[in-house]
């Protein structure tokens, strides 16, 4: 892809960390604007530092854009693409359970069809889930309650229970599966909510969100994804929130140094400007550069750093300037919970993947969702319990460092109902709070789901056992030798050997356990 044009070069933090105890990536303060599937790409305004002041953080309106707002169509939420699962954490070899929209789907590998299939999760004999079952030896999704084999089209291949001599059961249209129409993009699967047949062509007339850069050889990327216990408003929110960033995740995440710090954590006034807000999202402003909410999953921004102007006679400048995207996929899926892909595409240092192992990543990321989970859930749990249509008036956003939100209620209440539409499978009810250690929970929420972070786990736990098999094979070995069959030197060697793998068992326990199970996070000590 073209190298976008760079602003006059600006410092910036390393966004890309190896030490764990550092920021595995950093919300920008410099973004570019960038190109997705039918969205207009903005006008971008220099930024200032403004004095905090009480404000509207409302977009100014004309009295023709306010007639075409009447216009806009309004968003439907079950004619969109929503993302699944990243593929790299997707086995060919089983079938993978997800709920999204509050419908609960399978994915598979149709190795007939050598492609990816969305399947409604439940068996049409017993509706028992499908996710349970297996692939079996013919490429066939098979329900291991009974056995019923299903194709890549949803139709059933076999009733075992059914005599070969008796009538053809297995072709009944009521022995079928629903399929939703899916596809790969940018290493992601997607699906379109709605099984009915007319929507089976719907990939030729609407794509989902595409991001070139996902693509581009030139960048490397290393996807994430989690489970969250808080709704797709709340999260949707707190990405698009940069003031939160400072304190929240305090000695997580480098911003550059401002001209004016305000306290010791690096809280300052933001300047965000919001453009027009119609039912295709929104774009907003901010130092030199933009983020963009194309609904209902995706905000997304990007970072350039260094480099050249492109020549007069728009040829690649010879530097490129180093570029790296922040992209945040957002999926409702039941009420109180929601789902995280996030990516950060980057065309420099593509080196360090090649030698830092993707789990080392995760780790960072994953302490950085802990460190405002709690914060975020309780927060949504007053929300609620209040009337969420009445969010301007419960929440008291007076500066412009809050322009994103205020925007993304705005389009939420105007032009999407004002909640995600369930449909009739839930009463809009949050579901009760669990104990902080489920709460925090990273193994169930991220650690089983993500190829990379479920091998590590199996590794260093693997490698736990063995310290302590060598440990207590090594104390065993000296206290049956008897004295004068080895030397001291080795005796005293085994000894150390022992205690050193013991202790380094006990740490990597440790380790283990804080880093793919559970991990708390008390802001007072930070």
């Amino acid at each position: 892809m073209k190298a976008l044009r760079a602003p006059s070069p600006v410092s910036h933090p390393s966004l890309i960390k190896t030490n764990f105890s550092k920021p595995i990536f950093s919300f920008p303060n410099t973004l570019k604007p960038h190109n997705v599937t039918h969205f207009t790409k903005p006008t971008f305004k220099t930024f200032t530092t403004i004095t905090p002041r009480p404000f509207s953080t409302e977009p100014k309106k004309t009295e023709e854009s306010e007639k075409n707002d009447q216009e806009d169509e309004k968003f439907d939420w079950y004619s969109q693409w929503y993302a699944i699962m990243p593929v790299c954490d997707l086995d060919k070899r089983a079938p993978h359970g997800k709920k999204v929209m509050g419908l609960d789907v399978v994915v598979w590998w149709d190795k007939n069809d050598n492609e990816w299939k969305v399947f409604e999760d439940s068996c049409p004999h017993r509706l028992a889930p499908l996710s349970e079952g297996r692939i079996d030896q013919w490429g066939r999704l098979q329900c291991v309650y009974h056995g019923w084999c299903f194709g890549g089209s949803g139709d059933c291949k076999l009733i075992p229970q059914a005599p070969l001599d008796g009538p053809p059961v297995h072709t009944f249209k009521k022995a079928c599966v629903a399929v939703y129409p899916s596809t790969v993009q940018n290493g992601i699967v997607w699906f379109w909510p709605n099984a009915d047949p007319k929507y089976k062509d719907i990939l030729s007339k609407k794509k989902p969100p595409y991001i070139p850069e996902l693509d581009d050889p030139s960048f490397t990327c290393q996807m994430f994804n989690r489970d969250i216990p808080y709704g797709y408003e709340i999260l949707i929110e707190n990405l698009m929130d940069p003031a939160h960033v400072p304190y929240a995740h305090y000695g997580l995440m480098r911003t550059p140094q401002p001209s004016v710090k305000q306290d010791r954590e690096g809280g300052r006034p933001l300047e965000i400007n919001v453009k027009k807000i119609d039912n295709n999202g929104f774009t907003a402003n901010q130092q030199n550069g933009s983020w963009n909410f194309v609904p209902p999953c995706l905000f997304y921004g990007s970072i350039t750093m260094g480099g050249s102007p492109d020549k007069t006679n728009d040829e690649l400048a010879e530097k490129p300037p180093k570029q790296v995207l922040l992209i945040f996929i957002c999926m409702p899926v039941s009420p109180g919970n929601s789902r995280l892909i996030f990516a950060s595409p980057r065309n420099f240092a593509v080196w360090m993947d090649r030698f830092v192992g993707r789990w080392m990543f995760h780790i960072g990321q994953n302490l950085i969702i802990d460190s405002d989970t709690y914060l975020l859930h309780e927060e949504e749990k007053k929300l609620m319990q209040a009337d969420p249509s009445e969010w301007q008036k419960l929440c008291f956003t007076p500066t412009k460092s809050d322009a994103n939100i205020v925007a993304f209620r705005k389009w939420l209440n105007k032009f999407a109902g004002g909640k995600v539409n369930w449909g009739n499978k839930y009463d809009g009810s949050l579901p009760p709070s669990p104990p902080r250690e489920q709460l925090l929970d990273r193994y169930w929420t991220h650690t089983v789901n993500c190829s990379s972070c479920s091998a590590a786990y199996k590794g260093l736990n693997a490698l736990e056992v063995s310290l302590q098999v060598f440990s207590v094979a090594a104390v065993a070995i000296v206290a049956a030798t008897k004295q004068g069959l080895i030397s001291v030197a080795l005796r005293n060697t085994l000894v150390i050997a022992a205690v050193l793998c013991f202790a380094g068992s006990k740490w990597l326990s440790h380790f283990i356990y804080k880093n793919f199970r559970y991990h708390d996070y008390n802001h007072a000590f930070r």
